[in-house]
């Protein structure tokens, strides 16, 4: 069987990602008869944000407006912890104070997954920072998520202040813009046909099967 590679072009701040990263998750195990690798690849959204981050009531009033219980934000927060709801994710936006860089949390997405545990670490940053409102900009809060995975401690923390992989990620991401890629989550199969959005699980289990039709075909000899 050939494997499907997917990329999921995401960021560890955006909510609609994690949403996004169940329901990929989930259809990849409705699609039974494809072999579907899952890769993460970096985006930021606001890579403007400075490394130690800003205020998250201010940020999002400048983004959204002053908060009240009918502006585009509330609603859409709104929206978010019903889906989280349906897809196990337990958004908890009333204790978020911070708006982190997301930048070194990508560094450390890229080295769990270069050890296969890159699947864990997105969950474990999105969680830290979703759940548990935890700076995952701050190198120690990261250096705790990489061993809560597995990961060496020590190394990690010793990768993080040593700046390691900070170009390859940059040049990732630029990739990406590159490519025209402009929101998230975005799902890129075979670097060819891609779909963009937290889309339903049954939705991105056509765009799978729909993407394993146009792999090429293995030869068999015999």
């Amino acid at each position: 069987m050939n494997k499907l590679t997917i990329e999921m072009v995401s960021d560890l701040v955006c909510p609609w990602c994690w949403l996004g990263l169940r329901r990929i998750r989930r259809a990849i195990d409705l699609v039974e008869d494809v072999d579907v690798e899952l890769v993460f690849r970096p985006f930021e959204l606001d890579p403007t944000i400075p490394q130690g981050g800003v205020n998250y009531r201010d940020y999002m009033a400048s983004k959204f407006g002053p908060e009240t219980e009918d502006n585009r934000w509330a609603s859409m927060r709104e929206a978010l912890v019903q889906y989280g709801e349906e897809e196990g994710i337990p958004f908890n936006f009333g204790e978020l104070r911070h708006r982190p860089n997301s930048f070194d949390a990508h560094r450390l997405v890229r080295w769990a997954q270069g050890q296969g545990k890159g699947v864990e670490a997105k969950e474990a940053l999105f969680s830290a920072y979703f759940e548990h409102a935890q700076d995952i900009g701050d190198y120690d809060v990261l250096a705790d998520i990489g061993e809560s995975i597995g990961l060496e401690r020590d190394i990690v923390a010793r990768l993080l202040d040593s700046g390691a992989d900070a170009e390859a990620v940059r040049e990732e991401e630029n990739l990406f813009r590159e490519m025209g890629i402009g929101g998230v989550p975005t799902y890129i199969a075979m670097r060819r046909i891609a779909v963009q959005g937290a889309e339903s699980a049954e939705k991105l289990t056509k765009f799978l099967s729909a993407s394993a039709k146009q792999m090429p075909q293995q030869r068999s000899y015999g």
